[in-house]
């Protein structure tokens, strides 16, 4: 099979991650994906190919003759899809796109609007893999598997292309912050890795955001409100309160690039308790430390105003800026930069306004800078991504892992 026609079987599975479970993964739907994944890795002719207790399916494809004392490569994806949009019962389209707007679903009416959607201006003139507007398409990261997984069969059936031992790792639970969680390190053998798990064709990533999340919880007192004045404590408006506290400038909606954010991901409550959770964001290490700060001081003063233990923060660092741990491994940037020019990619350096599988694993002794696989609009019903990026990924991955042979 080619990249195109894994990513359209693969899409097909429903794997979304879910973030409220309590067990790993978070959703046993994603195993069903990752036994056939393992199985497709074993009639590839992969060494060790296996799915885990926990989900993670490995395997790895030996060096060839030669080049035995070349150091291990990794490269890995993952296998869940966000839970920011529906999952499942995925229906790919493959669309000529000529211009102006796509319809999705003429039935619904629901349409991928030119005007709002610019990036589509560049993809004129080529194929493009579209949902039916119901369901989010999956490209993050089916796409980097179906990439990877070309890849290696492309290889393991050209045995006269040099390479060393090239290991694979496909993860579950990604889009939930825990894909990194049970990885084997050690048992992948891998001395450096890429993760095949970014945006659009070209970009290249190093640099992430150090992340954190924070609950804050208000208690409050309630009583009727017919005899409330002077006792009752609204937890719900001393929550606006400190909503309000918050820089109104410093939210996902106002900042780009390299700026920082806080994010009030949900609310729910009532007079006696509610719990805000926010998510925290900057590149900057000092920046972040400021920002996690900021919460607690917010929360100082609120407890001075309506009473001790009035409000609580809870916070917990999530992962950190990658940046410092591939700085001492920058011919990995080299050697993407190089990949991608040589099939016609114009490589981007640019920072993720997010995380990575790879940033954690890179604190795990793994560095892992992030490779794009071509997709657009992740986590919605409007992603779609161009038949010739899965293609053209596919040759990039092939050059990476190319090696000469000792002589």
């Amino acid at each position: 099979m080619n990249a195109v026609e894994r990513f359209l079987k693969y899409v097909t599975y429903d794997t979304q991650s879910d973030e409220h479970s309590t067990t790993f993964p978070s959703s046993a739907k994603q195993k069903i994906l990752g036994e056939a994944l393992a199985a497709e890795l074993s009639q590839m002719g992969l060494q060790g190919a296996h799915m885990d207790q926990y989900g993670y399916v490995y395997g790895w494809l030996p060096a060839t003759p030669g080049c035995e004392g070349v150091p291990c490569m990794g490269l890995i994806a993952h296998m869940d899809t966000s839970p920011s949009a529906p999952g499942a019962n995925v229906k790919p389209r493959l669309v000529r796109y000529e211009g102006g707007d796509i319809v999705l679903n003429a039935e619904r009416g629901i349409v991928m609007k030119a005007a709002d959607f610019e990036s589509l201006a560049k993809y004129r003139g080529q194929d493009l893999i579209v949902t039916d507007g119901t369901t989010l398409l999956g490209a993050d990261d089916k796409a980097g598997v179906a990439e990877i997984f070309t890849a290696v069969e492309y290889l393991a059936s050209h045995p006269e292309i040099p390479h060393g031992r090239i290991a694979v790792g496909i993860t579950p639970d990604e889009e939930v912050g825990q894909g990194a969680d049970h990885f084997d390190v050690e048992g992948f053998g891998a001395a450096v890795a890429y993760t095949v798990d970014g945006g659009e064709l070209g970009e290249i990533e190093y640099e992430n955001f150090n992340a954190a999340a924070a609950a804050v919880t208000i208690h409050g007192v309630n009583i009727h409100p017919g005899s409330a004045k002077n006792k009752m404590k609204n937890a719900l408006l001393i929550a606006h309160d400190y909503v309000g506290l918050m820089p109104p400038a410093e939210t996902p909606a106002h900042t780009e690039g390299y700026e920082g954010f806080y994010h009030l991901s949900e609310l729910a409550g009532d007079e006696t308790k509610t719990v805000l959770q926010y998510i925290i964001r900057d590149h900057d290490r000092a920046k972040f430390e400021a920002r996690k700060t900021f919460l607690l001081r917010a929360a100082d003063y609120l407890n001075q105003r309506y009473g001790a233990g009035t409000v609580e923060v809870a916070l917990k660092d999530q992962y950190y800026n990658m940046r410092e741990q591939i700085e001492p491994h920058m011919y990995l940037i080299l050697k993407a930069r190089a990949a991608m020019e040589a099939v016609g990619i114009t490589p981007m350096e640019v920072p993720i306004r997010g995380g990575t599988d790879g940033a954690r694993l890179s604190y795990m002794g793994l560095p892992c800078p992030n490779l794009c696989t071509g997709g657009v609009n992740f986590h919605s019903v409007h992603e779609y991504i161009p038949t010739a990026a899965l293609e053209q990924m596919t040759q990039v991955l092939i050059r990476l892992v190319t090696a000469e042979p000792k002589r």
